[in-house]
């Protein structure tokens, strides 16, 4: 986002938001004001804000997380938001897997010889449990 077009507005939506996601409420001071500039001068936006803190909710709950990687003083540095964001990204969204090939049919003799060969093992199987 251009520094020209970061308002006021949204940096005050910006804390907001992250205020209601993470159920605290922060003064939203200069020094935090800044932050949000700086975070928003960076590129990122609310809904990637949303997908880091759910993501990190997420992680804080199974155990994989301190609970302090929700501090706002951390989710505001734009190098340690840009691996989080990223980590989720992978976690999250793995590639696809190429699709998997199905066998080519077996020719109609072999698949009578398995046939009998299945069924003779069957047989087997009855006499040695009589």
């Amino acid at each position: 986002m251009p520094a020209a077009n970061i308002s006021s507005q949204q940096i005050t939506a910006a804390h907001q938001l992250y205020c209601q996601l993470t159920g605290q409420t922060l003064r939203l001071g200069f020094d935090r004001e800044r932050q949000w500039y700086e975070w928003l001068r960076a590129g990122f936006t609310p809904e990637d804000l949303r997908r880091v803190v759910a993501y990190l909710q997420r992680e804080i709950r199974h155990g994989r997380r301190n609970v302090g990687a929700l501090k706002l003083s951390n989710l505001l540095q734009p190098d340690r938001f840009e691996e989080d964001f990223n980590i989720r990204r992978v976690r999250l969204e793995p590639s696809p897997l190429p699709p998997a090939q199905a066998p080519a049919p077996l020719p109609e003799a072999q698949r009578e010889l398995q046939r009998l060969r299945a069924l003779d093992q069957i047989r087997q199987i009855k006499e040695d449990l009589r």
